[in-house]
């Protein structure tokens, strides 16, 4: 969802033509010339594998890449780069002056879990058209998904608490927009980052920082300010001299009241049983305790048992929480026999070493789930569902002719992830290191 156009706000909506590689455009002048590039072809989006130790993946940033597909214009001012740029000949430029996409794209609804192999997003339409959306493609789910992956992962370790994300200041300022957007997905229930609320709706917090502390003459007048702003359920920061102290000041100044206090240095656990007996003996038994400072969810895991109301997490969340891409690829898998229109499809697939391997043909997926509603594998497969597995499918409807059929706002896939996160087994939930937690079957229908 776009908050910002939906309510009618002045909102930029640049064209992603050219977030795109040069040999897509290159590739296209030669199809061109070659009379190939108006064949029906197909690509899919996977995973040969998940990131080390991962148990699932997630799927995030489907609804932005339906926003790149839309906004894929070739702009005279591209066009004319292009031109200056000698990137490709005048026949081509002329073609993509008019430049829609006009075929079908299906694919896992986003907040859906998946594995290797799983066809994430199938597209569907000429080569010409389809090829030269594969990098933005690939820019927007490898990104999305690991941040949505790493949130996921978090949120299961926080057990319920809430989840803040902060981290736009430990990447691209873009990047960080996409991030909060992702971990709202996977679990995380608010952002600090503005223009994330503004353009998705995503609950934004924040209240102070270790400067707004020094800024004042004593730690009790930076408290007496912040409590006189914004009364006393704010969150008080507590960490930039003595804690002990600090505590006990915002108490006085706040007084039982006291919305929150907030640690974001040193043992976390060790200061959250201290503090938390601290608030206790002052009469604030209803002040919760925030913990900040280079979390991931292993630091989360470890203060499951700590006194810890919520978490805000930043660097570890914003790069996948050291796995910041899926490896997903764009492979095309059938395209039409020849040339002549209505030919049918033949599947094709790329053959070399190095464990490249890709499996030929336009898929179909399904979860096979057991006689309690737990999933146990994925299946995937060419030809037609086998009768067992039908309504089991796990691809949607996105793109029909051009036009995008399923669009939905943002805490839909949010809770369609924890619904599917839940039919997993329940080793899926472990942060060990492990194998996929669904094996994936290829079969051949007919």
């Amino acid at each position: 969802m776009d908050l910002a156009g939906e309510l009618g706000l002045p909102v930029e909506v640049p064209s992603t033509a050219l977030f795109t590689d040069h040999y897509e455009l290159t590739m296209v002048q030669a199809a061109l010339r070659a009379g190939t590039a108006h064949r029906r072809s197909v690509f899919e989006v996977f995973t040969r594998r998940l990131p080390e130790g991962r148990r699932y993946g997630v799927v995030a940033g489907t609804g932005r890449v339906l926003d790149a597909v839309e906004n894929f214009r070739f702009e005279p001012g591209v066009l004319d780069f292009l031109r200056e740029r000698g990137v490709v000949d005048a026949p081509t430029l002329a073609w993509l002056a008019d430049y829609r996409f006009r075929g079908d794209i299906t694919g896992y609804p986003e907040g859906e879990v998946y594995f290797p192999g799983s066809p994430v997003l199938r597209v569907e339409g000429t080569f010409a058209e389809c090829v030269l959306l594969e990098t933005v493609i690939l820019s927007i789910l490898n990104h999305d998904s690991a941040v949505a992956a790493a949130a996921s992962r978090m949120a299961v370790a926080a057990g319920g608490r809430p989840l803040v994300e902060m981290g736009a200041r430990r990447t691209h300022e873009l990047a960080a927009v996409a991030a909060a957007r992702a971990a709202y997905v996977g679990g995380f229930t608010g952002t600090s980052d503005l223009a994330a609320g503004y353009r998705y709706g995503i609950p934004t917090t924040g209240t102070s920082a270790h400067a707004f502390t020094l800024l004042h003459d004593s730690e009790r007048d930076a408290f007496t300010a912040q409590v006189a702003s914004m009364g006393r359920g704010t969150t008080l920061l507590v960490d930039t001299y003595d804690v002990a102290e600090a505590v006990r000041t915002a108490v006085e100044t706040a007084g039982p009241q006291l919305g929150a206090v907030r640690i974001d240095s040193g043992d976390l656990l060790l200061y959250a049983h201290r503090v938390r007996q601290q608030l206790d003996e002052l009469g604030a038994r209803d002040t919760r305790i925030i913990v900040t400072s280079d979390l991931d969810e292993y630091a989360i895991a470890s203060l499951a048992v700590a006194p810890v109301d919520a978490y805000g997490v930043g660097t570890r969340l914003v790069t996948g929480s050291g796995h910041p891409t899926c490896s997903m690829v764009y492979k095309l898998v059938a395209r039409s026999a020849s040339d002549a229109p209505g030919a049918p499809l033949v599947p094709v697939a790329k053959k070399s070493l190095g464990g490249k391997l890709s499996v030929g043909g336009a898929k179909w997926a399904a979860r096979r789930v057991d006689a309690e509603g737990v999933a146990e594998a994925e299946v995937v497969g060419t030809g037609t569902i086998p009768p067992e597995l039908a309504g089991h499918e796990v691809a949607v409807e996105l793109v029909r002719g051009g036009e995008i059929v399923s669009r939905e706002p943002l805490d839909a896939p949010r809770e369609r992830h924890r619904r599917a996160r839940a039919a997993l087994p329940l080793s899926a939930t472990q942060l060990s290191a492990g194998e996929p937690v669904l094996a994936t079957e290829y079969v051949t229908g007919t």
